[in-house]
């Protein structure tokens, strides 16, 4: 068995994990709004809410959350970055037998045609992807981020950044200048682009986690030392870009319809976390006609499903619900739980369309 399938195998264990902690914690933050509405029921003032961690339901959850994403953290220290990023889509599937069975959510069959894609789409990937996972010295690491290639690619990457985060102001001066709904291009536009800059950069926490792993395991393998000047670097741009992700997700929903901005994001995170993989690690080096193709293919049915996932508005579907926290699909296992909310609970509710 090549270490490719164990960590792809520890990914897809943290995936699930992932998502049934955030479903307890829905049905955590569920349990907490029955209590408060049962204890106002006949009182004359507000009875203040019990916070949320006295809920056993949302104390198991956050368990789950963290350990899931533990797993994923270790898994890219043993499997290529394209195939675990897109691996990370495996939480849609999952999160169907959960809101079904944790949260009785009414599966349609537009959920299940899109569940199939993403099933398609990762047999695929799993299938035609990268399948090495070499160790690399903290020198290689080093060289790597040094490469020309690399350096190009994050310029490119820096003046995409800048461009969208441009087109994005220039579309808010529109909006307080006219005081008028934007024309329909700018309303696709503006979150777009606000889903370009949040996964451009958050999409670097997977590389910087991935290269922490990759020390963590050579330094369980051979007698490196974890405490040097590259490893602490590391790890600041990862919690700096994480926190950053995790950030704009939040602001993000504050801002823009769920049912538009939560598919941008995740679609726009994945292929960025691809892209930056096969740069910087050169994965794509693997890669004949045959293979480039199928993955194209693969990535393109994951993207379709997770669009699909969508509920229509014309059906008018709840797109900013009131609890807890934004699930990191990377390896982030920074967690700031009453102040992020609504993308993974939104997944759960479009069931119910």
């Amino acid at each position: 068995m090549g270490e490719w399938v164990i960590g792809a195998f520890i990914n897809l264990f943290g995936s699930i994990a992932i998502n049934f902690g955030t479903n307890l914690l829905k049905l955590g933050h569920n349990e907490r709004e029955r209590h408060s509405t049962q204890d106002n029921v006949g009182t004359s003032g507000k009875v203040p809410v019990k916070p949320i961690i006295y809920f056993q339901t949302w104390r198991v959850g956050i368990l789950f959350f963290f350990l899931g994403n533990c797993l994923n953290f270790i898994s890219f220290g043993y499997a290529a970055q394209s195939l675990l990023a897109a691996l990370g889509s495996i939480q849609f599937v999952s999160n169907i037998a959960f809101a079904y069975f944790v949260l009785n959510k009414m599966v349609t069959v537009k959920v299940l045609v899109a569940t199939a894609f993403i099933v398609l789409g990762n047999i695929f990937l799993v299938a035609f992807g990268n399948h090495q996972s070499p160790v690399y010295t903290p020198e290689q690491l080093a060289e790597k981020y040094s490469n020309m290639t690399f350096l190009f690619y994050c310029l490119v990457l820096i003046l995409l950044v800048a461009l969208h985060h441009y087109i994005y102001r220039r579309g808010e001066i529109i909006l307080a200048i006219s005081g008028q709904d934007l024309r329909p291009y700018w309303q696709m536009l503006l979150p777009f682009s606000y889903a370009v800059v949040s996964g451009a950069v958050g999409s670097c926490s997977v590389l910087f986690a991935k290269s922490l792993s990759n020390l963590l395991r050579l330094a369980m393998s051979s007698d490196y030392q974890l405490h040097s000047w590259f490893t602490y670097s590391i790890l600041l741009l990862f919690l700096s870009t994480a926190g950053f992700w995790m950030t704009r997700l939040n602001e993000g929903l504050a801002l823009f319809d769920a049912i538009l901005i939560v598919p941008m994001f995740q679609i726009v995170w994945t292929f960025f976390s691809i892209c930056t993989g096969f740069v910087y690690f050169q994965e794509y080096q693997v890669f004949d006609a045959l293979r480039t193709t199928m993955f194209i293919l693969g990535m393109t049915s994951v993207f379709v499903g997770i669009s699909l996932l969508a509920p229509d508005e014309s059906k008018g579907g709840e797109v900013k619900d009131n609890a807890s926290l934004v699930p990191v699909v990377s390896s982030s296992i920074s967690i700031e739980t009453d102040r992020y909310c609504t993308y993974i609970f939104y997944r759960n509710d479009i069931f119910r369309y």
